[in-house]
């Protein structure tokens, strides 16, 4: 019990440093035709696959779709949906402290690693434009519900960069949006998004 507590502690506190590599630009006058999706991690991402189908085709989504599976979420999100996943990449994992997916991947931790896979997924379809609006309608910050029950906090801050401020206060941000799917939408983020998990 104190071994998995520990690593629950461990895991709340291990995001460091990120970047904010994606800024979103003022649109005017005449929307362009939505752009074709974007290669995610050396793979095309095909509009008519579902989330999983598309996040195993990327070699930057090992990780996430590993835990995806080993909790057994992979059949929900696979399903109907609509889903809004913000998919962490392997570098996001990376920055995770040193050995902690090792933990989380065994089967007696499987109910907190799907808390932190259910913490990336929002209810909805909702395209960065879509959140972005959101956002600044409401002064720019929003709060959204994620399927595991807890807050997560988005800004469109003033540089046109998007921000999701975790349970912890912990920053990360989109990297790549808008990837289409048959049941949702992907967004790239560049962080893991972590609930409460004491």
């Amino acid at each position: 019990m104190t071994s998995t507590r520990n690593s629950v502690f461990v895991l709340a506190a291990c995001l460091l440093g990120l970047t904010a590599p994606f800024a979103v630009t003022a649109q005017t006058g005449t929307e362009a035709p939505a752009a074709a999706n974007p290669i995610v991690g050396g793979a095309e991402m095909i509009p008519t696959k579902t989330i999983v189908e598309n996040a195993s085709a990327s070699a930057e989504h090992s990780t996430f779709v590993a835990a995806i599976k080993a909790t057994g979420l992979d059949a929900t999100l696979s399903g109907a949906g609509p889903f809004t996943v913000f998919a962490p990449n392997n570098e996001a994992f990376g920055r995770l402290a040193p050995g902690t997916m090792d933990t989380l991947m065994k089967p007696e931790h499987k109910a907190t690693l799907a808390k932190i896979v259910n913490y990336q997924v929002v209810s909805g379809a909702l395209s960065l434009e879509a959140l972005v609006k959101q956002a600044k309608d409401a002064g720019g910050t929003i709060t959204l519900t994620t399927v595991e029950g807890s807050p997560l906090t988005l800004t469109a801050e003033e540089s046109g960069v998007v921000k999701l401020t975790d349970a912890n206060g912990n920053p990360s941000y989109i990297a790549q949006p808008d990837v289409t799917q048959s049941n949702g939408v992907i967004h790239v983020v560049n962080g893991v998004l972590l609930p409460k998990l004491s």
